[in-house]
This record gives structure tokens, sequence and C-alpha cells, in this order.
């Protein structure tokens, strides 16, 4: 560990708080820095609407909290000035799916003018440093690969996105493999699905169910059938810091997910279980967004020994205790 620096853009968020704890908790790095805009996609306002932002890091010793933009060149260089990194954690992107799909500039600007400018910065920075950095990971998503057009989604299978969130990830792909190899900056690209857990505020479908649980709300199921690879955000933490580390995860990309699609309706029968009384209707499914299932993990259980320490039931299981413990509905 020493005096080991991790840099995590999107810090404050679900994915890059959950980082910064398992970072910190298993003393990787000695401290992290948090490059975050403070963006508010979700109306503070709206009734109902709980912020998660402040338990993010509440807990969290050695942490430095930057409220800066990650496309901003000379936030991005000053950091890496002074800190000389030895883990970068690329999580920042417009987070919302649905936003994302109304807004291509927003999508753009999170997905592919942060991941140019930081690259470029690190270029920049080796020129006249010598640089510690070990891997720059960016977080992708399970949406690039489109309409899964089997059963189960390898790292291998030919990205098709049907939709601007995909899209942008895609190219966000693209640009690390491309100016990485280029730059000579050791890589690792992580795909995460359907991340749920404690203190997500991204208006997920699985945050959504789980709260109109707690408020007795009726649940909207749209497509009884319709599957998706839900993984933890502590596997995805997990599994994001394993590729980081091992040296079988050098410009690999890979799926980090439970490894295992499960239907919509599934993930309802276990709040239900919690929450006998829980109503829900079935709709068609929504068109606009791929149909996916299950992803292949086996790349990364065979190169990065992970192996997902969470299945749905006691996800949700400890989502439930959270909410119940923090929030009074």
């Amino acid at each position: 560990m020493k005096n080991d620096i991790a840099l995590i853009t999107g810090g404050l968020g679900v994915i890059g708080s959950n980082l910064a704890k398992q970072l910190l908790k298993r003393k990787i790095v000695k401290k992290c820095i948090l490059l975050d805009v403070f963006a508010g996609y979700v109306n503070p306002t709206k009734q109902g609407f709980q912020d998660y932002r402040k338990f993010r890091f509440s807990d969290l010793k050695n942490v430095e909290i930057i409220r800066g933009d990650a496309k901003d060149y000379r936030t991005v260089l000053n950091i890496l000035t002074k800190s000389n990194p030895k883990y970068i954690f690329h999580t920042a992107a417009v987070p919302l799916a649905k936003i994302d799909n109304l807004n291509a500039k927003e999508t753009k600007e999170g997905s592919i003018d942060t991941t140019v400018n930081i690259l470029e910065c690190l270029n920049e920075f080796q020129k006249k440093n010598k640089i510690n950095l070990k891997r720059f990971v960016y977080i992708s998503s399970s949406m690039v690969y489109g309409n899964f057009k089997k059963k189960t989604a390898n790292e291998n299978d030919i990205c098709e996105p049907i939709e601007l969130y995909g899209t942008m990830k895609l190219s966000g792909e693209i640009i690390t493999k491309g100016l990485c190899k280029f730059f000579k900056i050791p890589f690792s690209i992580i795909r995460p699905s359907a991340v749920y857990g404690p203190k997500d505020m991204n208006r997920r479908v699985s945050q959504i169910f789980i709260e109109n649980a707690f408020k007795k709300k009726e649940i909207s199921i749209q497509g009884k059938n319709e599957k998706l690879d839900f993984t933890y955000i502590k596997d995805l933490a997990n599994g994001s810091i394993l590729a980081a580390r091992s040296k079988k995860g050098i410009n690999q990309i890979f799926n980090i997910t439970c490894g295992k699609g499960q239907t919509l309706f599934s993930y309802v029968s276990y709040l239900k279980s919690e929450f006998p009384k829980l109503k829900y209707v079935i709709k068609k499914k929504d068109k606009t967004k791929p149909s996916r299932g299950t992803l292949s993990i086996n790349k990364a259980k065979k190169l990065l020994g992970y192996k997902p320490r969470y299945s749905l039931k006691d996800g949700v299981k400890e989502y439930i205790k959270f909410l119940k413990k923090t929030y009074k509905y």
C-alpha cells in the first residue's frame, strides 16, 4: 500500500463510493481522491426523494473530495500532478439511462469527453514524470451488447447497442482501448449489469421496486419474463478491483455480474417474501430497451479469480436491511 492513491471519477456515485470503501477497508490504497461534479440528476425537491450521497462517504476516512469535472483538462492534470495515482477508476457518466436517451450531448460529455480528457492528461503527465499508474479502469455497461443474440453474452460477442446510453458507453470503450494502447497506458474495461444495492439513487428498476415496496405502492413490471443479470454493488466493486490489481487483467474486458439472469418477476417475488401485501401489475416490455439476460463471467473467474458473493436473494435482503435501518417511509 505504502502511500498509494486511487483517483475515482464520479466518486460520489454508488459505484465510485463503494470502490473507495473497499479500497480503503482492504488497505489496497492509503487514500482515495473522489472527483465529482455534484450533479443533481434527480430532483431533490420531489416528494419521497432520498438523497443518499451524504451516506456514501460519511463512514470513509482518508478521502479527499474534489468538486470538479472530469472533462476539464486543468482540473484532471492538477490532480495527476499532485497525487500521481496508482489506480484510476473512471465511473463518471450521466447515470440515468432514461435521461441519457433524451440528452445526447450530456451523455457524450459523460462517457466520451471525460474519457478522452483523462487519457490525454495521463499522456501529458507521463511525458514529464515517472508515472505510478498501474491501471486505468473504465466502467462500461452491459447495455453495449444491445439485444442479446443468445442466452448468455460473453466479452467476444459483437456489440450492437440500440439506445443512446449503450452507444456512448461502447464509444467510451473504443476510446479507452485505442488511446490507452497508443499512449501505452494499461487498462481494464468492466461491463456490469443491473447494478443494485444500498445508497443507490439513480432510479434503476431495482431501486424503484424496493422503494415502492417500502411505500406500499404498486409495482409495475414491464415484461414478466424479461431477464436481467442483477449485480450487487459490493460484487461489482470487488470485481473491478480484482481487474485493476491483476496482471492478467491488463488490456482486457470483463463482464462483472452475478452470472445469472433472472426475471423482473423473480426480483419482485423476493420482495414479496419481505412485504407479503406487496401489489404489482404486469405490463408490456419497453421496446426502447434491449432484451438482455445472463452475462458470462467465466473469463473473470478464470483470469481474476472473481466469484460473486451475493445471490439476488441475499442482495435484496441486505438492501432491505439497510433501508429499514436508515430510513423511515
